[in-house]
């Protein structure tokens, strides 16, 4: 009798009732669980946010799953070594068109603008106690780019700061739709709003072929920092472009990104645990994340009026708020909100522009960061 007293005992202890769940814990479950919500009966970037909330849940309910020799700890250490965000780049590059920027060159001068918002919140992030590295790392959610994010933490050393940095860009990223139409109606007329812009030339194969390899060239000879990103992303976009290896363009775009996406998201989440999580550093980035990325789409539609009055009014100024990194989600709300000025206007691959360039724009200011701090 006391060997089954003794055995039940044990068992009951095993619980997560009695093996050290706490109020805070049963907060962090709740988030989860309105995660989950928002991408299971709100279709809010299912393919990030359900990972990111299961692991939510997992390390909350069972804290050693994300400690040393646990599950997600090892896929925890891919991010820190900055192979699966590198992943994820190759992923982006080969599932998109660069033609529109290739196009329109001028819309890197777009995508340049909504970096803005990383700038400015670094600055406020050391106005708010942060060290200089913690506030470079926090200040990357102002481009709305996760992967970027998370690499550059773990490059910087912020791996405390790693899980509410990637929670918090990774939000931001599905809410796009809601932030955005606000910013860019306030800071534009119905009549800026309504401006067709002129067809894109066609882009030779040639120029799609050349493309990655000269921006490859380019960016990663002055800031060779940004290799694993800028390199990756424009090998994947060179795998899509070259037109001789269709199976590795449909790994890289389906099977790999999709993999990749699953253990990037659940050791995301799995960094949430309430210790971790449930503090005013937390409530400080969430904050400064907001703040930066209302800037910096509010600095791509303000330098989009600014070239709509310099080409006499042939760019809409609405492509300016694609600039942030969420492809292409981003240049969808500005085909969105084009529409809804007038509705035969198409925006959409000119937005495309600035989407893409807003891609690379935050892994060179992620590059940037690397090098001041000395960090390879």
């Amino acid at each position: 009798m006391s060997y089954i007293t003794k055995v039940l005992e044990n068992l009951v202890g095993q619980t997560a009732f009695f093996s050290g769940l706490t109020v805070l814990n049963l907060v962090m479950i709740a988030v989860a669980l309105f995660f989950m919500w928002l991408a299971v009966a709100k279709n809010k970037e299912p393919l990030l946010l359900l990972p990111i909330s299961f692991g939510m849940l997992l390390v909350n309910l069972y804290p050693p799953i994300m400690q040393e020799g646990g599950l997600l700890w090892y896929f925890f250490k891919l991010d820190e070594w900055a192979i699966l965000p590198s992943l994820i780049f190759m992923g982006v590059g080969a599932m998109t068109d660069f033609g529109p920027l290739i196009a329109n060159p001028a819309s890197f001068l777009l995508g340049a603008a909504a970096q803005f918002g990383i700038f400015f919140a670094y600055i406020a992030a050391i106005a708010l106690g942060f060290g200089d590295k913690a506030a470079a790392a926090v200040s990357i959610i102002g481009g709305a780019d996760g992967p970027t994010s998370i690499f550059l933490a773990g490059k910087l050393g912020q791996t405390e700061l790693m899980g509410p940095i990637a929670v918090a860009a990774y939000s931001y990223m599905s809410l796009v739709p809601i932030i955005q139409p606000p910013i860019m109606k306030l800071l534009t007329t119905k009549k800026e709003r309504s401006i067709k812009m002129e067809q894109l030339r066609p882009v030779s194969k040639v120029e799609k072929i050349l493309f990655p390899v000269v921006v490859t060239l380019v960016v990663v000879a002055i800031l060779p920092t940004t290799a694993p990103l800028v390199g990756m992303l424009m090998l994947g976009n060179l795998f899509r472009e070259s037109g001789v290896v269709k199976q590795l363009q449909e790994t890289a775009s389906n099977a790999m990104m999709y993999i990749v996406v699953i253990l990037l998201g659940t050791s995301v989440g799995a960094t949430t645990s309430a210790e971790s999580f449930l503090n005013v550093n937390t409530l400080k980035i969430v904050l400064l994340g907001l703040i930066a990325f209302a800037i910096g789409t509010a600095a791509g539609v303000i330098f989009g009026k600014i070239m709509c009055i310099l080409t006499h009014g042939k760019v809409n100024p609405l492509i300016g708020s694609a600039g942030v990194s969420v492809v292409p989600m981003a240049a969808r709300v500005s085909q969105q909100v084009g529409s809804e000025a007038d509705p035969t206007n198409f925006l959409l691959m000119h937005a495309m522009g600035p989407n893409v360039a807003g891609v690379i724009g935050t892994a060179v200011a992620a590059g940037t960061f690397m090098a001041i701090f000395g960090v390879k």
